[in-house]
């Protein structure tokens, strides 16, 4: 009989009652999509690494306030990533003594054509973050969870701290602004460089 895994709720439970086993297995759940969306918004793999290594730091540090959404501690995470993403560089000088106390991300690939894969990916996310910052900060952010990391509109709310309702009308106001910025020909006959189309086209329950 193969037991089911333990929830995040349960493991949470039991880090916060000192069980170090319990939180290095929400670490080892959650990371690599917190690296991701860090990576997404700042387009720089190491400040990703660094930057999650804060993210868990802080969901440690404020454990008594950790409140987990549909038995999932990835809406908190992205709330709290979201957070540091704001000042990320103040963020990491106060966490880098730190950042040794939480288990490493795995080693970056050091050959040559992974190396340049990495490159490629930041030089692309950079693209995709000039399409985008026109946008308010606020708007930015469901974009990114919503249509990047997947969230619903809920979990999108419960990660910001913010209602659903204003979830709804960032998204939809963030997708209306990228369409007219997207548009497939200028006024002057000329077509607009390539641009991710899918950040308005994709759906969002």
């Amino acid at each position: 009989m193969t037991l089911e895994p333990p929830t995040d709720t349960e493991l949470w439970d039991r880090a916060r009652d000192g069980d170090d086993h319990a939180f290095g297995e929400l670490f080892d759940r959650h990371s690599r999509t917190v690296y991701n969306y860090c990576f997404r918004r700042t387009a720089d793999w190491t400040a990703a690494e660094d930057l999650t290594s804060v993210v868990f730091l802080e969901t440690w540090r404020r454990r008594d306030q950790v409140r987990l959404s549909a038995d999932s501690l990835l809406p908190w995470l992205y709330g709290v990533a979201t957070n540091v993403l704001h000042n990320h560089r103040r963020s990491l000088r106060r966490h880098r003594a730190a950042l040794d106390r939480v288990r490493a991300m795995p080693a970056a690939p050091n050959d040559a054509a992974a190396a340049a894969a990495r490159l490629e990916a930041e030089r692309e996310m950079r693209v995709v973050l000039d399409s985008i910052k026109k946008l308010s900060r606020g708007d930015q952010e469901i974009l990114a969870l919503c249509v990047w990391e997947g969230l619903g509109y809920a979990e999108a709310a419960a990660a910001l701290g913010v209602p659903v309702g204003t979830v709804r009308s960032r998204l939809a106001r963030a997708r209306k602004r990228l369409r007219h910025d997207t548009e497939p020909h200028r006024a002057d006959g000329h077509r607009r460089g390539d641009r991710p189309t899918a950040l308005f086209s994709e759906e969002t329950s």
